[in-house]
């Protein structure tokens, strides 16, 4: 069974797992993450299975018109079995309309992860999307918006694109 249970401290299990799961170029500074946790601007849950085993997290928004799914990982130990769709099923009840970013399908396990999201029911905005970068002596990085939960004219790409540039990309 999988839980997500609502912290407000990202302990070294996360931390670990957050450092391990991204490259670089999609993740902050750890500090600088921690700031905006304390701060109350990014939401986290930490997930558990049989109520005592750390699966993993996820790193959320709460924004005007959706919500912000930033960062989501399972540890390698929870993987299988179903855990990502029970934790996406879960954040559904849980949030109601969700964005979140995918790497392009250029690599094998880019178009796993899109199908993942696609069998649950996200769609991809057809627009190019490049997400800011978090170091100065980088560019930009060109994902994808996925989405799920928006009524079927509300799915605005340049609406979602402008709250995640005013709230999330800023310090």
């Amino acid at each position: 069974m999988i839980d997500m249970i609502p912290v407000t401290i990202a302990d070294e299990a996360i931390k670990d797992l957050y450092e391990e799961a991204f490259p670089k170029a999609e993740k902050r500074p750890w500090d600088w993450q921690l700031e905006l946790i304390a701060a109350g601007k990014i939401q986290v849950l930490r997930i558990v299975k049989e109520e005592t085993f750390f699966a993993g997290f996820v790193f959320y928004w709460k924004l005007p018109a959706f919500n912000f799914v930033e960062h989501f990982a399972i540890h390698a130990d929870a993987r299988g079995g179903g855990a990502g769709t029970q934790v996406m099923q879960l954040l559904e009840k849980k949030l109601g309309t969700i964005v979140l970013e995918v790497e392009p399908p250029a690599t094998e396990q880019a178009i796993r992860r899109i199908k993942f999201y696609e069998r649950l029911g996200y769609q991809t905005f057809p627009d190019t999307y490049e997400q800011p970068s978090y170091y100065p002596e980088s560019g930009p990085l060109t994902l994808c918006l996925m989405y799920k939960g928006f009524p079927p004219a509300a799915a605005n790409f340049q609406q979602v694109k402008d709250q995640l540039y005013k709230y999330v990309y800023t310090k």
